[in-house]
C-alpha cells in the first residue's frame, strides 16, 4: 500500500511546492499563477481515494500539509519589498484551508463512492474548493481577524472596490476570493478528464 501511494505523495508535494512558488506571481488583476496549479491537489486526493480508499487519501493529504507548512516556514524567512513573502496570517490560513478542505473532499467523495463515476470527484471538489477559499481568504485578509497578527497591515485588502471590477462594492479580498473560487470550480470540471483517463488505465492494468 505504501509503495502504491508514492506517486500520489510525489504529485501532491509537487503541486504544493509549485503553488507556493507561483502564488508570488500575479496573473491579471485578481489572480496569481498559483490559482491554476493548487486545485489539482483535489485531483490527486480523489484519485488516491478512488484507487486505495479514504485512509490512504488522508495519508497523502497529511504529507501535502507538512510540505505546505515547510514552504510557509521558509516563506516567513524570506523578506521581499513589502516584508516576509509569507505572513503569519497567510501561513495559518493556507494550512487550515488545505487540511480542512481536503478532509472534507475525502469525506464527501467517500459517501458518493457508489454514485456515477463523475459525481464523487466533482461534487467533493466543489465542496472542498468552496471551504478552502472561504477559510484562506477570510483568515489571511479579513479585518475581523486582525488579532491573529496585529503587526501585519492588511488594510489594502479591505479597500472597497467593485466586485471583480464591475459588481457591487466589496472589500478587495472578496474579489480575490471570488476569482480564485471561480478558477477552482472551472478546473474541477476540467479535472474530470484526467480523472476518468487515469482511473480507466489503472483499472485496466489491474484487470
Amino acid at each position: 500500500m505504501t509503495r502504491n501511494l508514492i506517486p500520489g505523495i510525489l504529485a501532491m508535494a509537487a503541486i504544493v511546492v509549485a503553488s507556493n512558488i507561483l502564488v508570488q506571481f500575479l496573473y491579471g488583476q485578481w489572480l496569481t499563477w498559483g490559482a491554476f496549479t493548487y486545485p489539482f491537489a483535489f485531483l490527486v486526493t480523489d484519485l488516491t481515494n478512488r484507487l486505495y480508499g479514504a485512509a490512504a487519501a488522508r495519508r497523502v493529504v497529511l504529507v501535502g500539509f507538512v510540505v505546505g507548512a515547510i514552504c510557509s516556514l521558509i516563506g516567513t524567512q524570506i523578506v521581499g519589498s513589502f516584508g516576509p513573502l509569507v505572513s503569519l496570517r497567510v501561513a495559518i490560513g493556507s494550512g487550515a484551508a488545505f487540511l480542512a478542505a481536503q478532509m472534507l473532499d475525502i469525506t464527501v467523495f467517500n459517501r458518493m463512492r457508489t454514485a456515477a463515476w463523475w459525481r464523487a470527484p466533482l461534487i467533493s471538489t466543489l465542496f472542498g474548493s468552496t471551504l478552502d477559499t472561504a477559510i484562506f481568504f477570510t483568515t489571511a485578509f479579513s479585518a475581523t481577524l486582525i488579532f491573529l497578527e496585529p503587526g501585519n497591515d492588511v488594510s489594502w485588502a479591505g479597500e472597497v472596490l467593485p466586485l471583480l471590477g464591475f459588481g457591487p462594492g466589496v472589500p478587495l479580498w472578496v474579489s480575490l476570493a471570488v476569482a480564485d473560487w471561480g478558477v477552482k470550480l472551472g478546473l474541477a470540471v476540467v479535472a474530470l478528464v484526467p480523472f476518468r483517463l487515469i482511473i480507466a488505465k489503472l483499472m485496466t492494468r489491474v484487470a
